[in-house]
């Protein structure tokens, strides 16, 4: 008995974790185009396989070599549309790319969509960002901060660190 209540008490915090949406179900089809405005006008590019290989790197010519095809640094969001975490940060990391106005370019990469790209980088947990700076080597995060403030705070830390980045 102790034991089935565990089951479903750990079952129901995996739920409220993951958005209401167990891991291995199917998900809500994104039916929107490539780009997502918000409210501000913000603009955050979705990438699929192809896209990526075209804007970002083309680890299929050179996959281990990193070659980034961009001009301006880049920040990519691993994101999946049932994640908690990822939809907390999303709306902050848009408001942050604001904040840099021009001086960043903002990606997001939907994992469950996505999966090769996400076994590129390795990833086994999101929220995962990937810093890519003008020139270098990225370099991946992972997670949110445990509030809103500490969230803004770590994306425009890291942005100042990685991608060599004032406002």
């Amino acid at each position: 008995m102790k034991k089935l209540l565990l089951t479903l008490i750990a079952g129901s915090f995996m739920l409220i974790a993951c958005g209401n949406r167990m891991p291995g179900t199917p998900e809500k089809k994104d039916t929107g185009g490539s780009v997502t405005l918000t409210d501000d006008n913000t603009v955050s590019e979705r990438l699929d396989k192809t896209m990526f290989i075209q804007k970002i790197w083309d680890y299929t010519k050179s996959p281990k070599e990193w070659k980034y095809l961009g001009t301006k640094p880049a920040i990519i969001d691993f994101y999946a549309d049932w994640c908690g975490p990822c939809k907390i940060a999303g709306p902050i990391l848009e408001e942050v790319g604001a904040e840099f106005a021009d001086k960043i370019q903002i990606y997001k990469i939907n994992t469950d969509q996505e999966r090769e790209l996400a076994q590129v980088f390795g990833i086994t947990g999101i929220p995962a960002f990937l810093y890519i700076p003008a020139k270098g080597r990225p370099v991946m995060m992972s997670g949110i901060g445990r509030s809103r403030e500490d969230t803004k705070k770590m994306f425009i830390e890291n942005i100042e660190k990685y991608l060599s980045v004032k406002k």
